[in-house]
């Protein structure tokens, strides 16, 4: 007998739900505004969480500009299906990668979709991916308080919390706090801002540079009352390291700014255990 679609609608409900039971922590990486860096810390999140010895998956619901492949270094490899489901991209031994952009031949190929269509497929990466069992699952969601966020934060059960990212700049700052509010609407955890391209290191004098300002996000957790996770300074070669899918906390981590990226890793897990506690 065939299934009604309300049928295949709670099966898949139920397939989410013991999906997303087998993984312990779920965080979702936002930021108000576009270009703040938000998917470069996401990918050395997951990739610095796995490096610490845990099981990470990493979900890029980006829909319209996925940047994740290419910063992992998978770019142009294919999705496949098993008797378990979709089976995720392996990074590491013990970090999985999911992504829209692994589903289309070509990379130039736009995602032309609506609302509804977007919230589908994001639904199908919760229930469908054969995850397995997890510590930490990252999401990484596209800047706003639209669509994909949005469905992340009301599709997974029990989502463990919201990161945001910034830049200091004050029309960043201006978005990041709309982030924050977002989240607490939604009653998710906010576990802290991140001030990202927080000054430049001058290589010839050593001097720092104020490119977009500086304090804006500092100011921001304190006038909304979240953790400030840290402040990660414009580093030319995290972008080099990025463009060849290369992780900067990995493959330059005797950096100082991989160093400031592992402590705000650390930060961001003392403070999800004290929201636990």
């Amino acid at each position: 007998m065939q299934k009604t679609d309300e049928q295949k609608r709670i099966e898949q409900d139920e397939r989410l739900k013991d999906r997303m039971a087998c993984i312990e922590h779920k965080l979702i990486v936002i930021s108000g505004k576009g270009g703040v860096g938000k998917s470069t810390v996401a990918v050395n999140l997951a990739y610095g969480l796995a490096m610490k010895g845990n099981k990470v998956g990493i979900l890029d619901v980006d829909i319209h500009g996925p940047n994740i492949a290419k910063m992992l270094g998978i770019e142009g490899k294919r999705l496949v299906t098993s008797d378990l489901g979709i089976e995720p991209m392996e990074v590491l031994p013990n970090l999985k990668a999911v992504s829209i952009a692994l589903l289309f031949e070509n990379k130039d190929q736009p995602t032309i979709w609506r609302g509804p269509l977007k919230m589908m497929v994001i639904k199908q990466f919760l229930a469908d991916v054969n995850w397995g069992v997890l510590d930490y699952l990252i999401v990484d969601s596209p800047p706003g308080t639209g669509d994909e966020p949005l469905s992340v934060c009301q599709l997974i059960p029990e989502i463990s919390g919201a990161i945001v990212v910034t830049t200091p700049q004050d029309v960043a700052i201006l978005d990041s706090r709309k982030s924050v509010v977002f989240a607490k609407e939604l009653k998710v955890f906010v576990v802290g801002i991140i001030e990202n391209m927080s000054g430049l290191i001058c290589p010839h004098c050593g001097k720092k540079i104020d490119l977009f300002g500086a304090g804006g996000g500092e100011e921001a957790a304190r006038d909304l009352k979240v953790p400030f996770l840290g402040r990660i300074p414009i580093e030319p070669e995290m972008v080099k390291h990025g463009d060849n899918g290369q992780p900067f906390i990995h493959f330059k981590k005797q950096n100082q700014t991989a160093n400031i990226l592992d402590e705000i890793i650390t930060r961001i897990i003392t403070h999800m255990q004290d929201n636990e506690k």
